[in-house]
C-alpha cells in the first residue's frame, strides 16, 4: 500500500473550501471541495473515494489540480461537453433562423426542414425551440379558436440580482 498524501490547509484555505462546499452552485464543485477537506483530515484516497462514491484516481487528480490552481482549479472549465448544433455566435445561423421564422411563423417543423436543407445540419424541432429561447424569441399563444401560434422576437429580459 502506498503512502497517504496529506493536504496541509491553513485557516484561510479551509474557510474558502468550506464556503465552496456549503455555497457552491455546482454539485461537482461542492464534491471536489469536500474531497480536499476530507484529505486534509489525513484520510486515504480510497476512504475519500468510498465516502464520495468515486474512484481514488479521481480524488488524486483533483488534489493535484487543487495544489496547482487552488479553489479555482476545482471548478469545471469552460468548453466541456458537446458543442451546440446551432450557435448564438454564428452569424449565419442567426440570420437563417430569423429569416425562416419570419417566412414560416406558425410551423416549427417547416422551419427545421428549411434549416436542415440550407445549413446542411441534422436538427430536431426541440433543438430549434431551445435555440429560439436563447435568442429570446417567445411563442405567442394562439388566438382564441385557432390551434396555431406564432413566434415573435422579444426584448431581452433583465434578471433581478
Amino acid at each position: 500500500m502506498g503512502k497517504t498524501k496529506i493536504v496541509e490547509l491553513n485557516e484561510e484555505q479551509r474557510a474558502e473550501l468550506e464556503k465552496g462546499y456549503k455555497n457552491g452552485k455546482n454539485h461537482a464543485f461542492r464534491t471536489r471541495c469536500r474531497m480536499v477537506l476530507l484529505k486534509s483530515e489525513k484520510r486515504t484516497s480510497v476512504e475519500v473515494a468510498d465516502f464520495l462514491g468515486c474512484c481514488e484516481v479521481a480524488v488524486n487528480n483533483w488534489l493535484v489540480r487543487y495544489e496547482e490552481e487552488g479553489v479555482e482549479g476545482l471548478k469545471t472549465r469552460k468548453g466541456r461537453g458537446r458543442p451546440p448544433i446551432l450557435s448564438q455566435q454564428n452569424a449565419e445561423h442567426l440570420k437563417k433562423v430569423k429569416a425562416e421564422i419570419e417566412k414560416h411563423p406558425n410551423s416549427v417543423k417547416t422551419v427545421v426542414a428549411h434549416l436542415e436543407k440550407d445549413l446542411a445540419l441534422s436538427l430536431h424541432p426541440e433543438t430549434l425551440k431551445r435555440f429560439l429561447k436563447k435568442m429570446v424569441i417567445d411563442s405567442v399563444a394562439p388566438e382564441r379558436g385557432s390551434k396555431q401560434g406564432k413566434w415573435v422576437l422579444s426584448e431581452k429580459k433583465k434578471k433581478h440580482s
